[in-house]
């Protein structure tokens, strides 16, 4: 009887892909977006990232997909979109989040999920970038907080994963082994972050972004980065430091392929791919005080901290601790050259070892 209800035939096998979490950091700075507005306009750029996403969900139904905006002093959830703090007894409020829009007669073939994500993400972004959530001094500020949305996907991503072993605990995630492994069954749930980044002047935000570099690499989570515009020091960093994808968009019109060749593929399926990278990578650091690029600085023995020029009475501005820098600055000891001795010359032509002639016999 055990062969004829077919049970087996609904059994989960274990040569099934497994779930792949993509979480995506878009900078929304309106004033670099302003200036890519002739070679690529934001609302084309939006649309090619939802065709992004959802080739990444059609890929496998239990993939998942996050997307967080980095803007210009905050950071916020864009998809899935955070609990809005609404009177529950309020029409526009439904268990903590928006009310779905009716879906009109041109989108009854739309796929749900599809257009769920495309609402949500619209929605969210339209009242980001309203003029009531933009201060007067939002084009004065060159940059984004780019570290506040890493911090945002690991967040994200850390409360997935342990959902997830929650649920299956016979399941391994990412947390509990190695990410980049040859074996595509010991892990059921991988995750990513991809950045897509336009802005630079990251100098300032040095030591956050450092330590969720450092925490990515704990979790084996690789970070991609496509970069569109602006200086990608850090970035290259990040990416080489959690073997992830770094690649620099030189034609931005064709977003769309790069995001389908380069940055589709996860971690199971680059194994059999040749990813592109970076050949050279700019390992410079930002020093501590002024927050500069530096090529050569001085160095804490204590906590590593980096400094542009020694510091003020020889005392570690984070840990405090009494450096000694020697003898630097002083200038160095001069040593005479010594003077050759001059050979005589004979008869004013030919040089000789003395001065007395050779003896003929």
């Amino acid at each position: 009887m055990d062969n004829l209800d077919g049970s087996d035939h609904y059994s989960k096998t274990t040569n099934e892909p497994p779930p792949s979490l993509l979480t995506i950091v878009l900078d929304t700075h309106p004033a670099a977006w302003a200036l890519l507005a002739p070679t690529l306009p934001f609302s084309k750029a939006l649309a090619v990232l939802l065709i992004f996403i959802n080739a990444h969900l059609a890929c496998n139904n239990s993939n998942q997909v996050c997307v967080i905006a980095a803007h210009p002093h905050r950071a916020e959830f864009l998809y899935p979109s955070p609990p809005l703090s609404a009177d529950p007894s309020s029409d526009s409020a439904s268990n903590g989040t928006t009310k779905p829009p009716v879906p009109s007669a041109s989108e009854a073939n739309f796929y749900r999920p599809f257009r769920q994500l495309q609402s949500t993400l619209l929605t969210s972004l339209s009242y980001l970038l309203s003029p009531g959530q933009n201060p007067s001094t939002l084009p004065s500020t060159s940059s984004v907080a780019l570290s506040g949305a890493l911090t945002l996907a690991l967040t994200y991503t850390n409360r997935l994963l342990t959902s997830f072993s929650t649920a299956n605990p016979s399941s391994t995630t990412s947390t509990t082994t190695d990410a980049y492994s040859t074996n595509p069954s010991s892990q059921t749930l991988t995750s990513r972050i991809l950045i897509l980044s336009l802005t630079g002047s990251l100098s300032s935000q040095y030591i956050p972004l450092t330590n969720t570099i450092f925490a990515c690499q704990r979790l084996s989570i690789p970070i991609d980065v496509a970069k569109l515009a602006g200086d990608a020091v850090f970035l290259e960093q990040a990416s080489d430091a959690t073997r992830g994808t770094y690649l620099h968009i030189d034609h931005p019109k064709g977003l769309l392929q790069y995001l389908m060749m380069a940055f589709l593929p996860d971690q199971g399926s680059r194994r059999f791919l040749m990813s592109p990278g970076n050949v050279g990578v700019d390992f410079r650091a930002a020093c501590f005080c002024h927050r500069k690029v530096v090529d050569l600085g001085f160095v804490c023995s204590v906590c590593l901290s980096i400094f542009c020029s020694p510091p003020e009475d020889g005392v570690c501005l984070t840990c405090g601790t009494q450096l000694k820098l020697g003898n630097y600055g002083q200038r160095p000891v001069v040593v005479v050259r010594k003077k050759k001795k001059r050979k005589n010359k004979l008869n004013g032509d030919a040089e000789t070892g003395s001065g007395a002639a050779t003896p003929v016999r």
